[in-house]
């Protein structure tokens, strides 16, 4: 990251007693590399620093300019010991990223209560901007009221910065503790390391000016809020997130003098999916004087939050009161001035207005309202201190409705028109369909379409266009419906925002279309099998010009992507409406068909052709799973059709062992998509176990309208299920670990290796049980772990764990049979590690390679090891962990970790440890070790 640091000379005493300031950046359009930006700092006018015309700037990008010095543009006495400096000035940068352009003065003013020793911290603020290629030209907010406000003791206290946004962004605003960078301007580009990076930190001795520690005795008073008060509670300080409107409730009287605050204006860029991501922010750091008065705040009055149409109009009068019958001065703050308007039209004693009008355009569109701030100031006569009141009043533009909306039927789509849309700026118009007219109606200013309406968007055109074709993505629309639509306009990211919806114009489609009644499985095979599909024959007043005929289109399974279809027949009959389709898998296959009634537009040669589609519809698919446990089988069958064949109920067939026919056995009630139902047989005639039943349902289905079909039957596959018997649960054996005969095996200097030995056999449980087994999944659950996983698979009863550097874990077996049905899972044997720490009694740490580091001579696992050691003396030498490959200690001293040391070399002779050895088993044991060692050198 980049940072541009805007610093002063320590040698010319640059900006000293500053009170307040931000930086606000702008984009060159034509070169967004090249930043723009205009800096205004407050400061004391008392203080002869004031007086300096001029600033250094240094750039933290990695070079230095140091006799650049920028020039104030302006200063201005604004009264009350303040002067106002405005600097102007550019960078260009290298590369696209997004940087902290800040500014570090080098003595804030004297005297600011909330912060220790102001005029000896340093003055920190920044702004982030981002330089993207894909957002393009950014520019920051900008904050259009001053930085320097006053406050009257006991008394609510108010400031809005007023912000807007050039690029329509969102704004968000919260408080932060004001900053300072310890390193002063010269010690930054001094540093050694993160030179000309300012890494600020919060001022010390910092507090909230609500606080009682700054500000004893303040208590909240009544305010008709937001946000509503708790009358004699303590102060509180809060900022609006949304608008910016900063609330002290209320400075004590026993707090008079100057307190500092910041609020960082956060920037959020929307994307084109509605999700917004920060590109940029400005820290606003404020002061705030807080004096003694008698007088009361004036109070003024501002419209309710409003939304108006492009191209609007928007006039409103403003007034203000004074509750002691001051005169009074009116201002209004917002980044739409010009060419918004406001002026003061009446002032009188306790009395003034003015007028604000706004004549608003298709630019003006947004997602956000934009915000005016209203701003009244009493003006008290002598030497008493004014007071202020303000508001924040949020106006929100909308798009007009697309005008002229009409639309015409044309085969089997609807052509829809309308006028071009007055606002130029749009990006593109959005198209919206529903069946049957619709009752809704947009509010006064509410844009789009909701879907409560009931609508679906069904295409988008840009913002130049004025028709759209509808055939339902290709597929075509439906014959004797009838077809409503509305528009409405969106407008371009960042500001974005759209249009009040169109006025509703519907299209009937006459005659009847093509429907499919018939996708049914006649006889299940895997090479062999077929189904019929059937379809009613389409209807026109007019009739359909020639040539006419239907193409059916076939994909495997029961959602077929639209590419994936084949064409099984065309068919230019326009009476033949059945098709039976052979040569499938429909043992271990669902299909799906879709179908298209061609005719042309017109008799005349060379007419386009008119496609309306019927479907998808598909087959039955039936499955099942037996349960032995329960002695019974579960069916469950899905479908993807247009008809409804939850309206009535689907029934159920059965073919028993031995048999040669199906026999309905129950219905049930089932859902758009499918149903389940469970097979348990009868008391007089259970399932039972070990024998293969037959199953294949029939749907009843229907259109839903007297007028359409219905009573469709459509059968499924059919589908054989054995309920086989469970097979017997194992019983699991796990062989003891003999750790004597480890600790006798283990190598010198090496940690054990383990082997687990499975055994077991088939128990009787559940009663009636299969032994016939195919394989066991052997299972194991290493410690800490919840869940097992599998090992490995086994056709035998015995399996043997091999090489673990850990023995410890659970294991677990499962039998599969033949028909991949599982059993219980067995009982569950766990295996430990043993607890094995052999130390040897000397060790030569002479770099030779051999010998050279105190650890065991073997070990069983090991989770951790504290050691300490001592020499003889009973002195402390060494103090640390093991190291992974159990190194206790290198011979050396102080305090070490993994093995190492941090001291100087411990001289040859008898040492005394303490290990503690937390070993890996299930339990975590801990074991403690006393001994000697000698170490020789």
């Amino acid at each position: 990251m980049l940072v541009f640091v805007l610093w002063l000379m320590a040698s010319q005493a640059m900006a000293t007693h500053i009170r307040a300031g931000d930086i606000q950046a702008r984009a060159d359009p034509n070169n967004p590399l090249r930043i723009i930006f205009q800096m205004i700092i407050y400061t004391d006018s008392r203080s002869a620093a004031s007086a300096d015309e001029t600033e250094t700037i240094f750039y933290g990008d990695g070079t230095t300019s140091g006799v650049n010095a920028i020039t104030v543009a302006s200063r201005t006495n604004i009264g009350n010991d303040i002067l106002r400096n405005v600097y102007n000035f550019e960078h260009t940068y290298n590369a696209p990223g997004s940087y902290f352009v800040s500014f570090i003065g080098e003595n804030r003013a004297t005297g600011i209560r909330n912060m220790q020793a102001s005029d000896a911290q340093n003055f920190y603020i920044h702004t982030r901007i981002t330089i993207d290629p894909i957002v393009g030209a950014n520019n920051s907010p900008v904050l259009n009221a001053p930085a320097v406000d006053r406050a009257t003791a006991g008394q609510v206290f108010l400031h809005n910065p007023a912000a807007s946004d050039p690029d329509g962004d969102s704004l968000s605003y919260r408080l932060v503790v004001c900053q300072r960078e310890p390193r002063g301007v010269v010690g930054i580009t001094t540093a050694t390391t993160n030179r000309n990076r300012p890494q600020p930190t919060p001022v010390p001795g910092y507090a909230y000016p609500n606080e009682q520690s700054v500000s004893p005795g303040g208590v909240q008073v009544p305010y008709a809020g937001p946000p509503n008060p708790q009358v004699g509670e303590p102060a509180t300080l809060t900022i609006d997130e949304r608008t910016g409107q900063l609330v002290w409730n209320a400075p004590s009287t026993r707090g008079l003098g100057d307190y500092n605050v910041a609020f960082i204006v956060t920037e959020w860029r929307r994307d084109a999916n509605g999700g917004r991501r920060i590109i940029g922010e400005v820290i606003r750091d404020m002061q705030i004087t807080v004096v003694a008065s008698n007088n009361q705040r004036p109070t003024v009055f501002v419209p309710r939050d409003t939304c108006v149409i492009a191209g609007a109009t928007i006039t409103r009068t403003i007034t203000g009161t004074d509750p002691d019958n001051h005169t009074m001065q009116l201002q209004a703050f917002g980044g739409i001035f010009p060419p918004a308007t406001f002026r003061q039209t009446i002032s009188r004693p306790g009395y003034v207005a003015g007028v604000f009008q706004w004549t608003t355009s298709c630019s003006d569109v947004a997602s956000d309202p934009t915000q005016v701030v209203f701003k009244v100031q009493d003006q008290p006569p002598g030497a008493t201190s004014p007071l202020i009141d303000e508001r924040p009043w949020r106006i929100t533009v909308v798009g007009p409705p697309p005008t002229n909306l009409t639309g015409r039927a044309q085969g089997g789509s609807v052509v829809i028109n309308w006028d071009r849309y007055i606002c130029t700026n749009a990006s593109r118009i959005l198209i919206y369909r529903k069946e049957n007219t619709s009752s809704f109606q947009p509010g006064p200013c509410e844009t789009g379409i909701p879907a409560s309406a009931g609508y679906t968007q069904v295409g988008s055109v840009a913002s130049n266009v004025v028709t759209f074709t509808d055939d339902n993505g290709g597929r075509g629309l439906e014959r004797g419906k009838t077809y409503c639509y509305r528009i409405y306009a969106e407008f371009p990211r960042p500001a974005g925002g759209a249009s009040i919806a169109s006025q509703e114009v519907c299209v009937k489609l006459e005659g009847r279309a093509a429907l499919f009644t018939n996708v049914t499985v006649d006889r299940t095979d895997v090479t062999n099998g077929q189904i019929t599909v059937k379809w009613t024959k389409p209807a026109s007043s007019s009739g359909f010009n020639p040539p006419i005929g239907y193409r059916l289109f076939r994909g495997e399974g029961q959602s077929p992507a639209t590419g994936s279809y084949t064409l099984v027949n065309t068919i230019n009959n326009l009476n033949d409406t059945v098709y039976v389709d052979s040569g499938l898998d429909t043992e271990n296959k669902a299909y799906t068909y879709r179908l298209e009634f061609f005719s042309n537009v017109s008799t005349q040669p060379g007419s386009a052709a008119i496609i309306e589609n019927a479907g998808p519809a598909s087959s039955v698919r039936l499955n099942g799973v037996a349960n032995p446990t329960a002695n019974s089988i579960k069916l469950n069958w899905t479908y993807n059709v247009p008809w409804d064949n939850s309206q009535q109920r689907t029934r159920i067939y059965r073919r028993d062992p031995g048999g040669t026919t199906y026999v309905l056995i129950a219905d049930t009630v089932v859902t758009r998509t499918g149903g389940t139902f469970t097979d348990r047989g009868t008391a007089a005639q259970p399932l039972r176990r070990d024998r293969t039943y037959c199953y294949y349902v029939e749907t009843v289905g229907t259109y839903g309208s007297p007028t359409l079909p219905s009573n469709l039957l459509n059968k499924s596959q059919e589908r054989c299920i054995t309920l086989a018997s469970v097979p017997c649960t194992p019983i699991l054996t796990l062989r003891p670990i003999n750790c004597d005969s480890v600790a006798v095996t283990l190598p010198r200097g090496g940690q054990a290796r383990y082997n687990n030995y499975l055994s077991w056999t088939l128990g009787d449980t559940p009663a009636n049980c299969g032994r016939n087994i195919a394989f066991y999944r052997v299972l194991f659950r290493a410690p800490g772990r919840e869940e097992f996983e599998e090992l490995g698979r086994t056709p035998v009863q015995s399996f043997v764990h091999r090489n673990l550097a850990s023995a410890a874990g659970c294991y677990a077996v499962v039998a599969v049979d033949s028909a991949g049905t599982a059993s219980a899972q067995s009982n569950v044997a766990c295996q430990d590690n043993c607890q094995i720490f052999v130390l040897p009694n000397i060790f030569t740490p002479n770099g030779d390679g051999r010998n050279d580091t105190f650890k065991p001579i073997f070990a069983s696992p090991v989770a951790r090891a504290k050691v300490q050691i001592f020499n003889r003396w009973g002195t402390k030498v060494y103090e640390g962990n093991a190291s992974s490959d159990l190194t206790l200690w290198n011979g050396g001293g102080g305090r070490g970790n993994e093995g190492g040391d941090t001291g100087a070399r411990a001289s040859a002779g008898t040492y005394y440890y303490l290990i503690e050895v937390e070993f890996a088993d299930l339990n975590r044991t801990t074991r403690t070790f006393k001994g000697w060692v000698e170490l020789m050198r």
